[in-house]
């Protein structure tokens, strides 16, 4: 029995040996495949991480940017409010000089010739005595008013109508091609 059991032990070792190897060649197969899935996720993922971060630092970028023109931005509209502070302090510097009576009267003939036949002449009260011989000359009533600064209003006969010859008018009007002349000039 002997011979018997030996041999049918060797079959038995053989078949568990071939069994093992097969487990074994099977677990290997499988570790390699899930080995190589993990590689191919892991660079998927080192792509997608790479892909999101590149997407990230472009972003960031884009928003320096737009902080830096926005600060741009307001820096002009500063230095062109600043500007606009400074001409209106020139007006009333120049509404200070002697010469600011011919000044006044030059917009009142401009004021006149645009209405027509006018009835009065309004003025701020800062500047009636320096349009009295003038409404006079002209035969004009000469009346004040506060809001009316750096300039004249002609009122047409009957009331119907009104020409105001302001400088502040003026400058208002040709404001916006004037800051962008003043940006121009402070940024090129």
């Amino acid at each position: 029995m002997s011979k018997l059991e030996d041999i049918l032990q060797q079959e038995i070792t053989s078949e568990i040996s071939a069994l093992s190897a097969e487990a074994e060649a099977r677990a290997k197969s499988i570790s390699d495949a899930a080995m190589q899935r993990a590689e191919a996720l892991k660079a998927a993922r080192q792509k997608a991480l790479e892909t999101e971060q590149a997407a990230a630092v472009r972003r960031a970028e884009s928003a320096g940017e737009l902080v830096v023109n926005q600060a741009r931005i307001s820096a002009r509209g500063q230095a062109v409010s600043q500007v606009k502070g400074e001409v209106l302090q020139a007006l009333q510097n120049l509404a200070s000089q002697a010469t600011f009576g011919d000044t006044l009267k030059k917009l009142a003939d401009e004021a006149l010739e645009g209405i027509g036949k006018a009835e009065s002449v309004v003025v701020n009260p800062a500047h009636a005595k320096l349009l009295e011989a003038w409404a006079k000359e002209k035969g004009l009533k000469l009346t004040t008013d506060p809001r009316v600064n750096y300039g004249v209003k002609l009122v047409a006969e009957g009331g119907k109508a009104q020409v105001q010859n302001t400088l502040t008018d003026r400058l208002e009007r040709a404001w916006d091609s004037l800051s962008a002349k003043a940006a121009k000039a402070i940024w090129g």
